[in-house]
């Protein structure tokens, strides 16, 4: 979905782009695998948040039965998907491309066959695929036999489904937060400010239902919903609550859907918008 160079004008035939794409994801799973006991850090992170998630959660529920309609056990569950799934969708596109901007780098993109967007999107699956064996797969098992969490999808081929298109939805996200490198000096100061409200809107610190009501009608209309609570409470309860509103999984994908193409619409558009103003200051 990252498309062509625009520069360029002729589309690449799908077998091709899909070469391009696995060469760039092997290169990068490569490179990062030389350096992946940084990545391995998170087996002790994960876990480490899970554990005070517990014990903050188990006071906070006391005798209350449910809160934002999970109860202590799903709860927990919650913040176990949670961190799971943020290894397979954690993206670094806004950091990488405002470096290549503030270097002069990207100048060499405006001069290849084939659009920075999808470059970047293919280094992600590279990233993401190291992600998943070195962090997701080994904070898994320890969730399941040391902390003995339940943490088997209520429906597996959704939440699947569900992750994937989180993984677009955060890359898009980040991908045109990445672009304000065309416009601003240094516009770290803004990925961090939207850094942090990306954690409290996607429900990685609260689940959303713990929002006011007019809050969560709002997020409902947000792309951060669909980053990481949307496929975190699909895991743990099976559909998807926000608002008052309950969907199914196959809904609740739907909405995930328009908000990867929405994104990115929006994307491109800021691309076009910003290739202009690019002036290789640097190279």
């Amino acid at each position: 979905m990252g498309g062509t160079s625009p520069q360029r004008g002729s589309p690449q035939r799908l077998p091709h782009s899909l070469d391009v794409c696995l060469a760039v994801a092997e290169a990068t799973y490569k490179e990062w695998a030389a350096y992946r006991s940084h990545s391995m850090v998170s087996i002790l992170v994960g876990p480490i948040f899970l554990l005070v998630q517990y014990f903050i959660w188990t006071a906070v529920y006391g005798g209350v039965e449910t809160l934002g309609g999970l109860n202590l056990e799903q709860m927990i569950r919650y913040f176990g998907a949670s961190s799971l799934i943020g290894y397979v969708t954690m993206d670094f596109a806004d950091w990488n491309l405002q470096m290549l901007v503030r270097t002069g780098k990207f100048l060499t993109f405006t001069l290849r066959p084939i659009h920075h967007r999808f470059f970047a999107l293919s280094q992600k699956f590279g990233h993401r695929v190291l992600g998943l064996l070195v962090e997701f797969i080994p904070c898994l098992i320890i969730f399941i036999l040391l902390f003995r969490i339940d943490m088997m999808p209520e429906n597996i081929l959704i939440t699947v489904m569900s992750i994937i298109l989180a993984f677009f939805v955060n890359f898009y996200v980040n991908y045109t937060l990445g672009l304000l490198g065309f416009w601003l000096v240094d516009a770290g100061g803004i990925s961090r400010f939207v850094g942090i409200l990306t954690n409290i809107f996607s429900g990685t610190l609260v689940p959303l239902t713990l929002f006011p009501d007019w809050a969560q009608y709002i997020l409902l209309f947000l792309p951060f919903t669909y980053m990481g609570y949307a496929p975190t409470i699909i895991w743990t309860t099976g559909h998807f609550t926000l608002g008052g509103i309950t969907m199914n999984g196959y809904l609740a994908i739907a909405f995930q859907l328009i908000a990867v193409c929405f994104m990115y619409v929006i994307s491109e558009i800021f691309y076009r918008l910003s290739i202009r103003r690019f002036s290789g200051v640097g190279a």
